[in-house]
């Protein structure tokens, strides 16, 4: 079971988001609150993911005194931000727009309980257009073929998907492995989503 808590000024969407939250048997609701001061001073913290729409992430950081023990957020906005996102000492974290289906909504919840980074590339990396989009040491062919990983698609799929040989694939997948310090497509779909080369 996820344990999720609401820290969201308005109680409408306070109910709003619980109502979409609550068709997933495998997330409950255990908390809600309006602001950071109701809720982030405890002692013990019982959440695994804390969903958002009132606070910046540096009153989030400011708000905790062990970021060791945080739960995962995700933040709701209506725009991309130019602040700051990248929180590598938070277990995990994610931004998704207010209107986001309640498909999105609970997948992140789940991605986010996974120690997983989740969110549109726009809210993720607003700074960086398509060309210059944070890829790592992973060429712009072996971002491709990632990316593919993760969507599950066997090598043949991936080769006919990029109009190249499945040998290619499989020398681009070891590639992959090597660069990632991975051995199979599960670890390597995971560094590549903690690390922002793609995204849910």
């Amino acid at each position: 079971m996820i344990h999720v808590q609401l820290v969201i000024p308005s109680p409408a969407l306070q109910a709003g988001f619980r109502s979409l939250l609550s068709s997933d048997p495998e997330i409950m609701v255990v908390d809600e609150q309006k602001g950071w001061s109701d809720s982030l001073q405890e002692e013990q913290y019982e959440a695994d993911v804390v969903i958002t729409t009132s606070a910046s992430f540096a009153a989030y950081q400011n708000s905790r005194r062990d970021e060791l023990l945080t739960p995962a957020i995700l933040f709701l906005r209506d725009e991309a931000t130019n602040e700051q996102l990248v929180m590598p000492s938070f277990r995990a974290w994610g931004v998704l727009p207010l209107d986001a289906s309640a498909t999105e909504l609970r997948a992140a919840v789940h991605a986010l309980s996974q120690g997983l980074i989740v969110g549109p590339r726009q809210f993720l990396f607003p700074a960086l257009d398509d060309e210059t989009l944070f890829r790592g040491s992973l060429t712009e062919r072996e971002s491709e073929v990632l990316a593919l990983l993760a969507k599950g698609l066997a090598n043949k799929q991936i080769a006919v998907s990029l109009g190249i040989s499945e040998h290619t694939v499989k020398f681009h997948v070891s590639s992959i492995y090597t660069k990632l310090n991975v051995t199979n497509r599960t670890q390597a779909v995971r560094e590549g989503l903690r690390n922002g080369w793609i995204v849910l």
